[in-house]
């Protein structure tokens, strides 16, 4: 009996040593909470982006625009106000005819939303042009003719642009603040670049520039040209009759007369 009872030992223990050595060897069980054996990120890493809005490629510091570099998108493309009506304004000057002035909204708008309301509403008729500086600019839009006044309306935020100022650029009068300018504009008889993105350019003389030149000259003017009737194209406004297209001539100078005029000889 003891013969065969030792064998059977021996037989357990190698199994027992056996089963030991193949469970060194299998890799241990999952843990049933996985968060638990998850170390916990830290504070400074981000968030992961949200999966239905996956973040953008990131460009190298060359790739990067600045806001410089990155112009803002025109607000409309050239073919939707060049030569369009509704964006030419009608000037009949009391200097004998019409000029004509292309709009420019795609970098102005709210000033021409604002010069047409005001045309439409009959604001600009009949208001003269009450500082004329030869070689520079004639400027108008003041119903008092006193270069104070203006319309009702609130002033407007400037929109300073890259439009140069050259003959024939309609821009926008404003006093020292840069967002005061309400009804007031000039027109450009020479290039002036110094006045380039400090006061806001909305359009330019297309046709009729020269009875923009002859607007009679002064700060104010002995006589004040006015802009008889000022209409958006697209209101098909006719030009009113040539009559109304004049306007006094300055009394010419006299010259004075002095002692020796009084005794020179009477010429026959």
């Amino acid at each position: 009996m003891k013969s065969s009872f030792r064998p059977l030992v021996l037989t357990a223990m190698a199994f027992g040593l056996a089963t030991a050595a193949v469970a060194q060897e299998v890799p241990p069980a999952p843990s049933p909470n996985p968060d638990a054996s998850e170390p916990t990120p830290p504070v400074e890493t981000p968030a992961p982006a949200p999966v239905e809005t996956p973040p953008a490629p990131a460009a190298t510091a060359s790739e990067t625009p600045t806001a410089a570099e990155t112009p803002a998108a025109p607000a409309m493309s050239p073919d939707q106000y060049l030569n369009q009506p509704e964006y030419m304004l009608n000037l009949d000057l009391s200097t004998g005819g019409r000029v004509v002035i292309q709009l420019y909204p795609n970098v102005a708008p709210n000033h021409v939303a604002r010069v047409k309301q005001l045309a439409r509403a009959g604001f600009y008729d009949g208001v003269k042009f009450h500082r004329v500086i030869d070689g520079f600019m004639a400027q108008t839009g003041d119903p008092t003719a006193t270069g104070q006044g203006g319309s009702e309306l609130p002033d407007l935020k400037a929109e300073f642009n890259a439009v140069p100022h050259l003959r024939g650029t309609v821009s926008m009068a404003r006093a020292q603040s840069e967002d005061s300018a309400n009804s007031q504009f000039f027109i450009m008889f020479q290039p002036r670049f110094s006045l380039d993105r400090r006061y806001t350019a909305f359009g330019r003389v297309v046709s009729g520039m020269q009875y923009v030149d002859a607007i009679q000259k002064g700060e104010p003017p002995a006589v004040m040209s006015r802009m008889v009737q000022v209409s958006v194209a697209a209101d098909n406004k006719p030009m009113p009759p040539a009559a109304m297209l004049t306007e006094a001539q300055p009394a010419a100078p006299v010259a004075e007369i002095g002692v020796d005029e009084l005794n020179a000889p009477i010429a026959q």
